[in-house]
């Protein structure tokens, strides 16, 4: 078996055969309990087709991404300047790093009663939310990334010639680029995590309602599955999206130092 044999194997055929395990379980599982509660895989197939038919599914897929992104962009927005900062500037990291390190570990769901106080229930309070999820470790890994990096690479741009800019946008940005790629990734999918647990009280669309709602309403198991289903196959294509940003040549440069 060739390379590329192996590397279809391992990256397609392989995690295939594992779901279809699962599922294979699941089903017997399923009819060996004869369980009236939880669905079977077939029933949830059903579920999500019956979405699909009814015209629901794109309506809770756009408001779900339109909040994950808009609190998780305005964290990578706010979160990478201010992480670079506090990686640059000693001074600067004595004065706020110890509050950073107070809220950091505090929940963003923790701040849910709060946040539906000053939006009410609307976007703003899982946006809200998400962006605190986002910063934090955008802001932690970021930091780190700047304190590591070696001072041979500022010396190598001095030697150059190169201005502190130029250092930095073509020798110190492709240094730190994967560390940063890797907060932005936990980032992410701490994101969506919390996004799913503040659609569930705060809002009343997107895929964490339609979870708790088809709990509620007429105890449609089925569609509560499939909602988790749904929301871990979306979390695992934006975390492949945001791999694929590995593969840039800038990024790979980073990976070789």
């Amino acid at each position: 078996m060739n390379s590329r044999a192996v590397q279809s194997w391992e990256r397609f055929v392989l995690p295939l055969l594992t779901a279809a395990a699962i599922v294979a379980t699941w089903h017997v599982a399923v009819i060996v309990t004869k369980t009236e509660i939880f669905p079977s895989p077939l029933s949830v197939l059903n579920g999500i087709g019956e979405l699909f038919r009814r015209g629901l599914f794109w309506g809770y897929l756009r408001d779900s991404l339109v909040r994950v992104a808009s609190g998780y962009l305005l964290g990578v927005v706010l979160g990478v300047p201010v992480g670079m900062m506090l990686g640059i500037s000693k001074n600067l990291s004595r004065a706020i790093n110890p509050l950073i390190q107070i809220f950091r570990p505090i929940s963003p769901l923790a701040w849910m009663p709060l946040a539906v106080i000053w939006f009410g229930v609307s976007n703003a309070a899982p946006i809200f939310l998400i962006f605190l999820a986002s910063f934090f470790p955008i802001v932690v890994s970021t930091a780190n990334s700047v304190r590591n990096i070696s001072p041979v690479y500022r010396q190598v741009g001095r030697n150059f010639g190169l201005t502190d800019f130029q250092t930095f946008r073509r020798v110190l940005l492709p240094a730190i680029l994967p560390r940063v790629l890797t907060g932005l990734r936990l980032a992410l999918g701490i994101a969506w995590i919390v996004l799913v647990a503040a659609e569930m009280i705060a809002v009343d669309s997107g895929l964490g309602y339609l979870i708790i709602d088809a709990r509620n309403a007429g105890k449609r198991y089925d569609l509560v599955v499939g909602g988790m289903i749904l929301i871990g196959v979306i979390g695992l294509l934006l975390d492949i999206l945001v791999r694929r940003l590995e593969k840039l040549p800038s990024v790979r440069w980073g990976f070789l130092q």
